[in-house]
């Protein structure tokens, strides 16, 4: 997964046809929160809702956090994270979606959608390039799911005239490495922290 320091914590859907669409509500500045949502098949066959993330998600957001396993929530967020704050899950879900955007991936269970993954991007100061974000519950992972998210991220910050993305990640996190990887990003080592690795992706 995707970890970021400074991120707080018509986009192309495939469906199960094989066929993809590019959402105008999404693909538009200012998306909103009733943007539409699409389905779309993993590699296990296990269908799930895709969406842009919105302020109304929160108790999602905060449950999804919650649920991840220690080891996935130091990765995401580069340190030990336990009880997420109101603030951090505002930070997290009141999106502007102008110069912060999300993807959020969810399926039910009991009846009631459960958010499993989400993908997000914060544009940097210059106004060209982004800081993205990828995470993915514990049990969800190796299904694609990271792959799907990241991708639809990146469609829509090439929309949007953004032409560069990047995200900072603990230089240990090998199933991050594959994922940047298979996404085209390079990777260089942090000149701040030798710790931490720099991915780095051209749009």
């Amino acid at each position: 997964m995707i970890a970021s320091r400074n991120i707080p914590s018509g986009v192309a859907a495939r469906h199960s046809n094989g066929t993809s669409r590019a959402p105008t509500q999404v693909a538009a500045l200012g998306t909103p929160a009733s943007a539409s949502e699409w389905t779309e098949t993993l590699r296990d066959g296990n269908r799930v809702t895709i969406r842009t993330l919105h302020k109304a998600d929160a108790a999602l957001e905060r449950d999804f956090i919650k649920r991840l396993s220690p080891e996935s929530r130091r990765l995401r967020f580069l340190g030990g994270v336990g009880e997420p704050s109101d603030t951090m899950i505002r930070d997290l879900t009141d999106l502007d979606y102008q110069h912060k955007m999300a993807f959020v991936a969810l399926v039910q269970e009991g009846g009631k959608p459960r958010e499993i993954g989400v993908s997000r991007y914060s544009l940097a100061p210059d106004g060209k390039s982004c800081e993205c974000a990828v995470t993915v519950s514990d049990e969800w992972q190796g299904k694609g799911l990271g792959t799907l998210l990241m991708r639809h991220l990146i469609d829509i910050a090439k929309q949007r005239g953004i032409e560069s993305m990047f995200s900072i990640d603990a230089a240990g996190n090998s199933r991050m490495h594959e994922l940047a990887r298979d996404l085209g990003f390079a990777r260089e080592l942090d000149p701040d922290d030798p710790s931490q690795v720099i991915h780095r992706l051209a749009l």
